[in-house]
């Protein structure tokens, strides 16, 4: 009877989780004017499809690891109640961030809805919540805005170094005079000529050559390259933090069927609902230049694979808006307000996420 109720609530948290997330990768490119926040989704789902794919190979540990062992007894995480009060909780946390365009982390709301049912079953192990979940948590945008801020300065020298510099944009527009009588008539006159003179972030890129190839040229292809890693990387990262609640449905086969359906989800909750978080994300943190865009996206893929690798729960999300907190603080730039509202939204979390999961817990258990 709870099959059913639990493969819904784990395929809500994966659209969740793509409305919330696919854009994370590819907002700088939003953000930078290279695509179009319809295209810039486009590009970021179908890179996470890919890391989903691969996250079959690549990432077991993170799939045992958020099945609940270690912070929860073995015959607690075997209940299919106990998948099901995870997922709902956790589904509920991103939904309603998502619905107010704030990016955060769906690894955190799971944690906070593990955490919910162990203090409510009274068998939370702290020691491991500590150690292997929350200092990841935690330290991963710390890193990220230190990361990004030391990089950025240092890619600007090389940059400078190299000889490559911004080219201005001048833009000369025509402009109809129009003029509106007392009768209410109109004139047109004739076209006005209006010269706008870019700022450095709107400018047209990047004038010079390294290694032969023109610098912006070079820097649009690792800009490209880069978002789509964040986007993979992601992929990789969370589909099986997800994908490990479905394991306890034998109906599906294993985890290659549990982490493909999730992939889907997340394609499709991309598509359908991640325009409000692409505002935020590449709009509203900072102003960004194709440079610093791409600084960002080097910093968040780096973090995110090394912590993939190595079984790591750290949230891409953290990772990402760390970096662009980096980059705006380093250029003068950040948004301190929405970085604040940003900030807020990741300490509700977790708490959150941990009272649903233990009211449904304590109401369905009985």
């Amino acid at each position: 009877m709870e099959a059913v109720p639990l493969l819904v609530a784990v395929l809500a948290l994966s659209l969740a989780n793509g409305a919330n997330d696919n854009v994370k990768g590819v907002a700088t490119l939003i953000g930078a004017g290279r695509l179009s926040r319809r295209a810039g989704l486009l590009y970021g789902t179908a890179a996470t499809c890919l890391g989903s794919v691969v996250a079959i190979g690549l990432a077991s540990g993170l799939l045992a690891r958020f099945s609940g062992k270690g912070l929860v007894p073995a015959e607690l995480t075997a209940m299919p109640l106990f998948a099901l009060c995870v997922g709902i909780a956790a589904a509920i946390t991103v939904l309603l961030a998502t619905r107010l365009g704030l990016p955060i982390s769906t690894t955190h709301a799971l944690v906070g809805a593990l955490t919910g049912i162990g203090l409510a079953s009274g068998t939370l192990q702290a020691g491991a919540l500590a150690g292997a979940f929350v200092a990841p948590l935690l330290l991963s945008p710390v890193a990220a805005m230190a990361l990004a801020a030391a990089i950025y300065p240092l890619l600007r020298r090389a940059r400078l170094v190299a000889g490559v510099s911004h080219e201005t944009c001048v833009c000369v527009n025509a402009q109809q005079a129009v003029a509106i009588g007392a009768a209410g008539g109109t004139a047109v006159g004739s076209p006005a000529l209006r010269v706008v003179v870019a700022s450095a972030e709107a400018c047209a890129g990047y004038r010079g050559t390294v290694a032969g190839v023109t610098a912006q040229r070079l820097l649009d292809g690792a800009h490209f390259l880069t978002a789509g890693a964040v986007s993979f990387a992601r992929g990789v990262n969370d589909t099986p933090k997800i994908a490990a609640l479905l394991l306890l449905l034998p109906l599906l086969g294993g985890a290659t069927p549990a982490m493909l359906a999730v992939g889907a989800a997340m394609a499709g909750g991309g598509l359908l609902l991640g325009r409000r978080v692409a505002k935020t994300m590449s709009h509203e943190i900072t102003a960004m230049n194709d440079g610093q865009a791409f600084t960002a996206n080097l910093t968040t893929a780096s973090l995110v694979l090394l912590a993939s690798y190595g079984g790591l729960p750290v949230s891409t999300t953290h990772v990402s808006c760390g970096a662009l907190f980096g980059i705006g603080a380093a250029r003068g730039g950040a948004r301190w307000k929405m970085i604040g509202r940003i900030v807020g939204a990741w300490g509700l979390t977790l708490p959150l996420a941990a009272v649903l999961a233990a009211g449904l817990w304590m109401a369905l258990e009985r």
